[in-house]
């Protein structure tokens, strides 16, 4: 999933338009109804929508969720946009399951690396807000030293596709 072409330069960044008020927020429609994950809806509306810095509580994805108990140990899982449903994650790749969710719950929150992000739909601001194109909230970007680390709310990637 990652960028066609080794010379682009990861993350793929925007400006701040991107995040410019729209008719629900940042977004142009609330989240979607019955979230995967049993992910709830209010907070994900709240945070995807009408958030610019803050974060599910961390660990909320094991804790709160049935995230861990439903996703495949043995393919890749797809995470889709909460407003759109559009394809904005898949993971892992490059990585086994197992150092997926030992990354994750280190460090709380889904855990994604640069090959395992749909760079059609998903940007970075320059501060390190982790966006979709059609203006949701994802997360930030927080590099350490394997690289660019997405370090992403799941009530914003638990959305249907469409």
């Amino acid at each position: 999933m990652a960028a066609s072409g080794a010379t682009q330069k990861l993350p793929v960044e925007c400006g701040e338009e991107v995040m410019s008020q729209k008719a629900h927020g940042t977004s142009e429609k609330p989240v979607q109804e019955n979230l995967r994950y049993d992910c709830d809806r209010a907070t994900a509306d709240r945070i995807c929508n009408f958030n610019r810095h803050y974060a599910e509580h961390s660990g909320y994805a094991m804790g709160k969720t049935s995230w861990l108990r439903t996703i495949s140990m043995t393919e890749p899982t797809e995470y889709f946009d909460s407003n759109t449903g559009k394809l904005l994650f898949t993971a892992p790749i490059g990585r086994t399951h197992e150092e997926f969710i030992n990354e994750s719950k280190a460090h709380g929150w889904p855990s994604f690396r640069d090959e395992e992000v749909n760079w059609e739909f998903v940007r970075c601001l320059e501060n390190g807000e982790c966006v979709s194109v059609d203006g949701t909230h994802l997360g930030h970007n927080l590099p350490d030293r394997s690289g660019n680390r997405y370090c992403i709310n799941l009530v914003s990637v638990a959305g249907n596709p469409v």
